[in-house]
């Protein structure tokens, strides 16, 4: 790839590029997210070049690892042209291009319709085809491909409409995605398809046009509050390091995003690498920084692998290491995988992390902005703030606080899981409520059930119940609620949630991921987490409520770091939401959700029992009696709860009590 030295070249590479996708008659991308290769989307995708490669009708345009090299060379299709943008200054062409339909073959990053993957999107159409699987292949090639016919049972359908359009579909229709707005849309493999979405327009405006100062200043401006959770203002963080007297400054972009069910950092460095790196070159520019790093956790394998292929391409463009756009700017940008520890999403824990040492958060002051990565004044934000850095840069911060509130503009994305109809990756106005994400985006409670609470910012946020859905979800009105937005997470929950076992779940994984190094966290979380264990197993006191309340005010008050200032918070907001669950737990030893497992009392319908002892044989315990083809009994003293009878009746004589 040639590289591109200025503003110019990369008008003229980002103009070939848009002509290239254009001039093809069909796109095909396949979702290619850690969610659908789960799902097969990989096999997918190699059926569907398996099917391209054999049709003479077409001209082909593989994905990057086809389309390039040797591999291309043996598989385009006769007559076939390819363009590299990037490389020589004119696209270089490597076949005779001839006047016949054109199919590009792409694996996109996450669609984020997750409940529906795997995903087939097929431009210039936007038609979307939901649940694929490999034996669909033949059939999408040959009648939606080829002879321009949709496949009925592929398209979403809903309350009996079907629909054909992406952006019609209801969970697409009702978000406004910025952020995520290329992800499911562009070979994320490839950087010639970021550069034709006007990628790297804002890094050339800020090298050519804008002093660092006037960087910071529209940042600031915009009013663009940290993704990552703590909603802190960005430009006000750029402009501390910008001032300090160390001329050495990093840019760490922090991509951890160890919540239980979040994944929105993952899905935009797998299907956007590129928007991601553009905000930390403006930020590097605007603070004056030379070299950056990104956090991941090692656990995002696929997400590590695009972040290195999109480096590189990058380099190989000029876009990333010295003399950037011919300009005196240079940036180098590495990649650390963190070893799956949670508190290293916490700022000098994941700064020490990077250093080779153990991550641990530090006593402040000093902050990151004054002694972070290596001692330096360090800029340290999450993947989401500065992939909104591009956008503001290129359309102003003006047209940036007019989305959302005034003290929380711009959009959020949010991973919606649980138990929701439409699971999966969404993006919304800030301010958006909590009834529009849930019962429009979401389509509601799965199998119609009761909606009882939503767990919103992980384990370290709070439970809403429904008379909050009409709530604000912005930074301000979460805090006032005692709760927040985290990075995102929103798990949704029905009435057959116990939610005493929600505040035990969350307390045992904020327990398991102290690093020990504070007392009120390591010790106060222990005895938090014994207590609420001794609750759901049937053995809890009334004055165990008073304790957890005093635990809780002593560890948020006296944590070091913010996982241990939040870890209570799960507890707190379960007891003031749902304080007679509480009770019944403690009192009646009962659990209305028949969830914890020492509190079910099985019991054998006579009316429905055959006698046939099934029940009795399966019981460890020889807690089930009776006669055959008579009605058996349980004896509640000898039975252990184990469910096992439960399993083996084939009559359905046997149910949980509740």
């Amino acid at each position: 790839m040639q590289k591109i030295n200025s503003r110019d070249e990369l008008n003229r590479v980002q103009d070939r590029a848009k002509k290239q996708i254009e001039a093809t008659s069909s796109r095909i991308l396949i979702c290619a997210g850690t969610g659908c290769l789960a799902g097969g989307s990989g096999l997918i995708y190699e059926r569907l070049c398996e099917l391209a490669k054999d049709c003479p009708q077409v001209s082909i345009e593989f994905g990057p690892e086809i389309a390039h090299g040797d591999a291309y060379k043996k598989t385009a299709a006769p007559g076939s042209a390819q363009k590299n943008v990037c490389e020589n200054g004119e696209g270089g062409e490597t076949a005779q291009e001839v006047d016949q339909p054109s199919v590009g073959i792409k694996k996109s990053g996450c669609h984020g319709f997750c409940e529906m993957g795997p995903l087939v999107r097929i431009e210039p159409h936007g038609i979307l085809y939901t649940k694929v699987k490999p034996e669909d292949c033949e059939e999408i090639f040959e009648k939606t491909i080829l002879n321009g016919e949709l496949i009925h049972r592929l398209l979403y359908t809903q309350n009996g409409k079907e629909y054909a359009g992406q952006e019609e579909i209801p969970f697409y229709k009702k978000q406004t995605r910025l952020v995520l707005k290329n992800c499911g849309h562009i070979d994320a493999e490839h950087i010639e398809e970021y550069i034709a979405t006007g990628g790297y327009q804002a890094l050339a405006k800020v090298l050519h046009q804008m002093t660092p100062a006037e960087v910071v200043d529209e940042v600031s401006e915009a009013n663009l509050r940290g993704r990552g959770g703590g909603g802190f203002q960005t430009g006000y963080k750029w402009s501390q390091v910008a001032s300090q007297k160390e001329t050495v400054r990093y840019v760490v972009c922090n991509g951890d995003e160890g919540d239980p069910g979040a994944f929105m950092d993952r899905s935009i460095m797998e299907g956007d690498p590129h928007k991601m790196i553009e905000g930390m070159l403006i930020a590097a520019y605007a603070v004056g920084a030379r070299e950056g790093y990104i956090y991941v956790r090692a656990e995002y394998p696929l997400a590590i692998q695009r972040l290195k292929l999109a480096i590189a391409q990058a380099e190989e463009c000029g876009l990333l290491g010295e003399n950037i756009m011919g300009t005196q700017f240079g940036f180098h940008l590495h990649i650390n995988r963190g070893a799956g520890a949670f508190v290293c999403g916490e700022g000098s824990a994941l700064t020490a992390s990077i250093e080779g040492k153990r991550g641990m958060p530090r006593v402040k002051p000093p902050r990151t902005v004054e002694q972070g990565l290596f001692g330096k004044p360090t800029v340290l934000n999450n993947v989401e703030t500065f992939a909104n850095v591009p956008m503001i840069i290129d359309d102003g911060a003006k047209w940036y606080r007019g989305i959302g509130p005034e003290n929380s503009p711009g959009t959020k994305a949010f991973a919606l899981t649980g138990s929701v109809k439409n699971t999966g990756l969404i993006e919304v106005p800030m301010g958006t409520s909590l009834r529009e994400v849930i019962f429009d985006i979401g389509g509601g409670i799965k199998n119609d059930q009761e909606f009882k609470a939503v767990q919103i910012g992980g384990p370290s946020g709070g439970c809403l119940v429904e008379k909050d859905l009409d709530v604000s979800l912005d930074f301000d009105s979460l805090k006032k609620m005692g709760a927040m937005i985290g990075s995102g997470g929103l798990v949704v929950m029905d009435q057959h949630t116990c939610m005493v076992e929600v505040a035990r779940f969350f307390m045992s994984f904020t327990q398991r991921e102290s690093c020990g190094k504070c007392v009120p966290c390591r010790e106060g979380t222990k005895r938090m987490l014994e207590i609420l264990e001794r609750i759901v197993e049937g053995n809890g006191e009334i004055e165990d409520l008073d304790r957890l309340e005093s635990l809780a005010d002593m560890i948020s008050s006296t944590a070091l770091c913010g996982l241990g200032k939040s870890a209570p918070l799960p507890v707190i907001s379960t007891m003031k939401a749902f304080p007679e669950e509480y009770m019944e737990h403690i009192v009646d030893k009962k659990c209305r959700a028949g969830v914890c497992q020492s509190m079910k009392n099985y019991v054998i319908d006579p009316e429905k029992c055959k006698g046939c002892s099934k029940c009795a044989r399966s019981c460890p315990a020889s807690a089930i009696s009776g006669q055959i083809k008579s009605p058996f009994t349980i004896d509640s003293e000898k039975c252990i709860k184990c469910g096992a009878c439960l399993g083996n009746c084939p009559f359905g004589a046997i149910s949980i009590e509740v």
